[in-house]
């Protein structure tokens, strides 16, 4: 057995499987993905086990919507005995490369969450013994890849390892905020997670500086007003609703009552377009693109709320209208993302910027 392991949201185990069918098939790697509902994690098999790796390396991670985490599965370990886990996993081991890092971990789920004290203790022996037999650097090298144990229970772990250029980063692909106190909703944390996951650290510098332009359409109470308050933009907060008191009394808002998909700035100086309003993924859709190629923002963020059956073939309607939009109006330079971020419930976070 071999093939792809992906990490996902509980619930989100389908959308995984159509969604990595779909792009591997593009690379004409074909397989079939075995899922569990709310098991939180996809298992795609390779029809040829020796694609696997293939697979790891050619899918973008990077453009996967609803994977927090992939890596190339080269063998399930089975009824371990408890009292030595560490012999069965080196031999799963043998023919593995050389790898620069070791993680140990486990799904994103009520039961998955019962191992994480157990995945933290097993993990000293393993890399220890895992230098000693030459299969991990004596110190994490980001240039090797990174060796992969997914425990599904304490006796059951999926084994294989991913490509540092082509993964997240984050222990089980989570970027887990603080929520902000003074923020009037937990909605900030959503903004604050696309900020961080779709702008580079270093370009923060420039593309979140204070002193920029923002409208927020849909701000009521103005979880997303907040995080660029904090940031030093001037806010456009458009909505009928009422907007957080505080907000307002640093002198950075600007209260619209307004209809979001009515609204027109006064003056040509938006920077940032940023959204979160419960309405229909499409009509969102063509609404921020239609901003975007108009060029009344430089950037947009905003949320698509999906439904409850078929969310991945609503995102793949909704970004195949932000693409028709771009083209009608011509705009051939663009960079689209989406992501399913850790903070998101029922909708999926994309950012849409002029090149």
């Amino acid at each position: 057995m071999a093939g792809l392991l992906l990490y996902c949201r509980s619930g989100f185990e389908s959308d995984v499987a159509n969604e990595v069918q779909d792009k591997a098939s593009a690379i004409e790697v074909y397989g079939y993905p075995q899922t569990k509902l709310h098991s939180g994690f996809v298992l795609f098999n390779c029809y040829q086990p020796e694609q696997a790796e293939l697979l790891a390396k050619k899918l973008s991670f990077e453009h996967l919507i609803f994977a927090r985490q992939m890596f190339a599965c080269q063998g399930i370990i089975e009824n371990m005995d408890v009292a030595d886990r560490v012999t069965p996993i080196l031999a799963a081991f043998e023919n593995f490369p050389l790898c620069g890092e070791l993680r140990v971990e486990y799904a994103d789920t009520t039961d998955g969450r019962e191992l994480s004290k157990f995945c933290r203790k097993i993990s000293v022996p393993l890399r220890q013994t895992l230098r000693k037999r030459n299969k991990l650097t004596n110190k994490e090298n980001a240039s090797k890849p990174v060796a992969h144990i997914f425990f599904t229970t304490s006796d059951k772990a999926y084994v294989g390892y991913s490509f540092s250029n082509n993964n997240s980063a984050l222990p089980l692909g989570i970027l887990r905020l603080k929520f902000p106190h003074a923020a009037p909703s937990r909605s900030t944390l959503k903004l604050d997670e696309a900020f961080q996951t779709f702008i580079p650290k270093e370009e923060h510098g420039i593309r979140l500086q204070g002193g920029l332009q923002a409208v927020d359409l849909g701000a009521c109470p103005g979880g997303w007003t907040y995080q660029l308050v904090q940031r030093g933009m001037f806010v456009q907060a458009v909505d009928n609703g009422a907007m957080d008191q505080a907000l307002m009394e640093t002198g950075q808002v600007t209260y619209c009552p307004e209809d979001g998909f009515k609204f027109q700035p006064k003056k040509n100086n938006v920077y940032w377009l940023v959204c979160d309003m419960i309405e229909q993924p499409q009509r969102v859709a063509k609404l921020m693109a239609t901003w975007v190629a108009e060029e009344r923002c430089k950037e947009a963020m905003f949320n698509l709320k999906l439904p409850m059956k078929k969310r991945y073939e609503s995102m793949q309607g909704a970004l195949l209208i932000i693409q028709q939009v771009m083209h009608s109006a011509q705009v051939k330079k663009y960079q689209l993302q989406a992501k399913h971020l850790y903070h998101n419930r029922e909708e999926v976070t994309v950012h849409l910027r002029l090149m």
